[in-house]
């Protein structure tokens, strides 16, 4: 189990920070106001505590942006900066605004509905400024399901590279896992609002800079990943939108026509097992509800 460094809070007082990561944390809010309290928390409880959390109310209709505001108020105002966008734009033009008032040399991603490992930013930051070479990181993340706890974080660890051609093959990067170098030339599509931080990772990636992945689970999902009820229409349309990438690299002859068809046939084949696993989670909770209701 790794050891890192005690937590910072105590009898409810905001205790002083010895040590404060050079990394700018990069929160989009929209509607998010009972998953982000979870969220900020995972990142105030860092072991190595970021300079900044940025949070960028991307034009929210309940009541986030009041969220945001308390936890400011709770947690701090000297490390909470909160940014106000009138309309919804979309996550990429909210990480883009987030990305551009950051002070930090380094950048970290988290969805509001997500939540990191305590250990999260030491061992990634670590690894960054031990291998200044690379520009961009990820890790695993785990989807926990209700009363689920994370599993203690393995060591010794393992990294391993992010070429190319593996990148091709599927996303690797998860948003809420990635840490980057700030003066990258790139930023999200803003216009594009499904796989416009695939096409940022894919752009970095093949213009020559280094990419690792840590091989530890330190983010954590509280949703499937894809196929929750309800949401099995955007499927497509996520499908889509990783076509389009693959569409946009051919067209700045990032990748040749052989590739882009091949990767586009295997992304349809990848959406079709998604459809069919979708299909039979639903299958399966609604016999498990039917069993549940008979037996009442």
């Amino acid at each position: 189990m790794l050891e890192t460094q005690s937590a910072k809070q105590e009898s409810g007082q905001i205790m002083q920070i010895e040590f404060q990561a050079p990394v700018s944390v990069i929160i989009p809010c929209f509607n998010c106001e009972n998953t982000i309290i979870r969220a900020v928390n995972s990142v105030f409880k860092q072991t190595w505590q970021p300079k900044e959390l940025i949070l960028i109310d991307d034009g929210s209709t309940d009541e986030s942006l009041s969220r945001l505001y308390d936890l400011r108020d709770h947690l701090g105002s000297s490390w909470i900066r909160i940014l106000e966008l009138r309309n919804n734009n979309g996550p990429g033009a909210a990480r883009n605004a987030g990305w551009e008032a950051a002070t930090q040399p380094y950048l970290a991603f988290l969805d509001a509905d997500d939540a990191w490992h305590p250990c999260k930013v030491e061992i990634q930051l670590k690894y960054m400024q031990e291998n200044s070479e690379m520009a961009i990181t990820g890790h695993h993340m785990k989807w926990l399901r209700e009363g689920e706890t994370a599993a203690p974080l393995s060591n010794p660890y393992h990294i391993k590279y992010v070429t190319k051609n593996i990148m091709l093959a599927s996303n690797r990067l998860l948003t809420s896992t990635v840490m980057l170098k700030r003066d990258l030339s790139f930023r999200f599509e803003p216009a594009k609002r499904y796989s416009e931080d695939y096409l940022l990772w894919l752009q970095v990636i093949f213009n020559e800079c280094y990419a690792a992945n840590i091989d530890l689970y330190m983010a954590y999902s509280y949703k499937p990943f894809y196929g929750q009820r309800g949401l099995s229409s955007h499927l497509w349309a996520m499908e889509r939108g990783e076509l389009d990438t693959y569409r946009r690299l051919r067209d700045k002859r990032l990748i040749t026509w052989p590739c882009f068809a091949f990767v586009c046939i295997f992304s349809i084949i990848k959406y079709m097992r998604r459809v069919l696993i979708t299909k039979t989670r639903v299958i399966l909770n609604d016999h498990s509800v039917g069993l549940e209701g008979d037996s009442k």
